[in-house]
């Protein structure tokens, strides 16, 4: 319960603690509930609001505002980590005080987003260390929720990007073995776009070890967990990494320029900038020579 209403409340009434608690309950009674050790019980609670003209609801609703607008910021930074608008994820990310979230899902979601962008964007391994270890040791110490294995992909990443491939692949691979595991029951978009940016991540860090098959059979996956949810956001990034796929393992031309001109259809349907960008710099490598096919 968030009790900065309540005392906001009495000190614009200019009431003291004494004052307020006059014939409902002991002065220590009131300290502790304004102090967030002890709440009291509901009759006390209740006259104590009466006699500030506010009701109880009116404390849970504003911790339930606060909640809620947490989670709205936390849904902007998270698209704009899946679009890898880092700047401005970070700049959303910069606004939010951690030690002001009091939910576990929050914190974790914070954790874990701050966490991989760090790593995604080649960042210092000791911040993303501590971000990710926060939700492995403390917030899911069982290791239950999406957002370990979100932690396990930031590792990888972290590793990845620090040429430590055993220790990377020891992450992926965990990773791996959630994605073969995926519950059977219907979820939320946001569960299959949160799965869908471990089966990219994964698929391109098997890429970067020349393991194609297991790249292309997560690529598959994906681009089939897209047409089952409904969920085109990931296609253009998927089509964008099968192209890559097709190039390195010399296939036809035609076959590369129709994933190309795939993925280009997909980036400009979801408004995908940066694959577009990416896939622009493709096609010059390509007609420069610097990358060859069949």
């Amino acid at each position: 319960m968030n009790v900065t209403d309540f005392i906001q409340r009495r000190k614009a009434l200019k009431l003291s603690q004494r004052k307020l608690c006059q014939g409902i309950c002991t002065q220590a009674t009131l300290s502790r509930f304004e102090n967030n050790s002890h709440v009291p019980s509901l009759t006390i609670l209740t006259q104590l609001c009466a006699r500030l003209g506010m009701t109880v609801e009116t404390l849970y609703q504003s911790e339930a505002d606060t909640v809620s607008q947490v989670n709205i910021q936390l849904d902007e930074i998270e698209k704009s980590l899946m679009m890898e608008d880092y700047c401005q994820a970070f700049q959303k990310l910069s606004a939010i005080d951690s030690d002001q979230i009091e939910s576990v899902i929050a914190k974790m979601r914070f954790y874990y987003l701050r966490g991989l962008m760090t790593a995604l964007t080649n960042g210092n391994v000791l911040d993303i260390s501590y971000d990710l270890s926060l939700i492995f040791n403390v917030l899911d110490v069982n290791q239950k929720t999406i957002f370990t294995t979100l932690g396990f992909l930031g590792m990888g990443e972290m590793y990845a990007r620090n040429h430590q491939l055993q220790r990377a692949q020891f992450y992926f691979d965990k990773v791996n073995d959630y994605l073969s595991q995926l519950p059977a029951e219907q979820q939320s978009e946001q569960y299959y776009l949160r799965v869908l940016m471990m089966v990219y991540y994964t698929a391109e860090f098997e890429m970067t070890r020349n393991h194609y098959a297991d790249s292309q059979r997560l690529i598959k996956a994906g681009v089939g967990l897209c047409s089952s949810q409904h969920v085109t956001f990931y296609l253009p990034n998927l089509k964008f990494l099968a192209t890559r796929c097709a190039i390195a393992l010399h296939q036809p031309t035609q076959k590369v320029q129709g994933l190309m001109s795939e993925t280009l259809a997909f980036a400009k349907i979801n408004q995908n900038e940066v694959v577009e960008v990416k896939l622009a710099a493709l096609k010059r490598q390509l007609e420069k020579g610097q990358l060859r096919e069949a």
